[in-house]
């Protein structure tokens, strides 16, 4: 992967060489997954569904506060490359500065109101008696690894800015296998059941926060390294109002899995979350691909955006559809074809369990078709320093659609119907996304 580092924001992107640039976040975010999936695997198979419908009741609140790294993160690097490419490296390098202590501040103090108030966040998040020890739990065990983890998220994004994607990759790589072998020694061999797996997490997301952290401190030749820098809250409001579509996607998808959980305890009972876990896990690892390559290629846009180069930001438009749109139909016929074999590495000790995720898996994998171009266009008009529109399609998709389906469709076609959620409200959102790209086509000379 040496030569991906190679590649410059500069340059003309052919196809083979937007997938060299895009493949090392992309993999970034399939092992920045795998936490949560290994996890699963794990605690489902060796400490039972309890604990790991308590695993699955907490990841919306995780992902929650997780997702501010990520709104610092697209947001910064589409403001910082921009000024890169405008030729003022030294105010891009403050405000990167800055980006990073706020995140480093805010973590901080989540942290610690979080541990505090885990017992009545765990009773909102729809633990019963027979799950509120367990949820607890995992959720104070997290939270000591919270500043890490979302600096992670951020300079997962600065990495590739800094025109070294390939160095985000063999961080995540680091953090990643740290966590696999941990789950597996912790839960495997030690019997530490979900206070094991919530360790390895935690473990892991610190080595992938401060392995960049330290790297990004020694100034050399890099293109963005951490020093000196000064307050400015106008940064900040600007940086934030960019990113907020990956925030606001993250709090509505938080919002909307607490509601699906509520939905499925009332449909199904418990054995409904832990179904919904499989299918979080599958989505994560594909969602994960299209927002690794949104990552990779947001800051070359950017960049291009920044410099007026209208051609090249055409021909990374044009590009990316293709390879997503390839991505999708693709991923949707793997994971159909994989089903069986993937629903038995976690639910193969109940039969019942078993049957009713590869029932619903069969229904959720069709939203493989929707997600990349969704995905996609959020990151696109961010990109773009468009954070109305990005916005807008986090918002809609999430919050206004998927929470009217989430209570409609199971009125219409009974418990199966929470399967069909997804699928449903991104199938939707492709249309309007087409219609926000070809509205602002003429805008952005795209």
């Amino acid at each position: 992967m040496a030569n991906k580092s190679a590649i410059q924001l500069s340059e003309h992107f052919t196809t083979s060489k937007l997938i060299r640039f895009t493949i090392s976040p992309i993999l970034m975010m399939i092992f920045t997954s795998s936490y949560g999936i290994v996890d699963g695997f794990f605690v489902s198979n060796y400490t039972g569904a309890d604990c790991f419908a308590a695993l699955n009741l907490s990841i919306p609140f995780l992902m929650l506060l997780s997702s501010i790294g990520f709104m610092f993160g697209s947001g910064g690097v589409a403001f910082v490359s921009m000024t890169l490419g405008q030729g003022e490296k030294e105010k891009a390098n403050r405000y990167f500065s800055l980006i990073v202590y706020t995140v480093i501040v805010i973590g901080l103090i989540f942290s610690v109101i979080g541990f505090i108030f885990a017992p009545f966040i765990a009773r909102r998040l729809g633990a019963d008696d027979s799950l509120l020890s367990y949820t607890t739990l995992y959720i104070r065990i997290n939270l000591v690894g919270l500043v890490f983890f979302m600096l992670q998220n951020l300079f997962q994004s600065f990495l590739i800015s800094a025109e070294r994607p390939s160095y985000g990759f063999y961080i995540i790589l680091v953090a990643g296998c740290t966590n696999m072998f941990l789950d597996w020694l912790f839960v495997g061999i030690f019997g530490m059941g979900l206070k094991g797996a919530a360790w390895a997490t935690v473990t892991g997301q610190i080595a992938g926060g401060f392995i960049p952290l330290v790297y990004f401190l020694f100034p050399s030749t890099k293109q963005l390294h951490l020093g000196k820098t000064r307050f400015s809250g106008n940064v900040l409001l600007k940086v934030c109002a960019n990113g907020s579509s990956e925030m606001v996607s993250s709090i509505v998808m938080s919002v909307v899995g607490i509601l699906y959980n509520h939905q499925l305890i009332r449909y199904i009972g418990n054995h409904g979350i832990a179904a919904y876990g499989v299918l979080l896990y599958l989505g994560f690892f594909v969602a994960a691909i299209f927002i690794g390559y949104s990552m990779g290629v947001s800051p070359v846009i950017s960049f291009h955006y920044g410099a007026e180069n209208k051609a090249e930001l055409h021909n990374l438009f044009k590009k990316s559809l293709l390879l997503v749109g390839s991505a999708s139909v693709a991923l949707t016929l793997l994971f159909e074809l994989l089903a069986p074999l993937l629903v038995s590495i976690f639910m193969g000790y109940d039969k019942d369990l078993y049957h009713l995720s590869l029932g619903a898996m069969r229904i959720y994998t069709m939203v493989f078709l929707f997600m990349g171009t969704v995905h996609f266009s959020s990151a696109f008009f961010t990109a773009l320093n468009n954070g109305k529109v990005s916005a807008f399609i986090s918002f809609f998709r999430v919050l206004v659609l998927e929470v009217a389906l989430i209570y409609i469709l199971p009125l219409l076609f009974g418990s199966n119907g929470l399967w069909f959620v997804s699928m449903a409200s991104d199938g939707i959102m492709v249309i309007i996304c087409v219609g926000l790209l070809a509205k602002y086509r003429g805008v952005y000379r795209y």
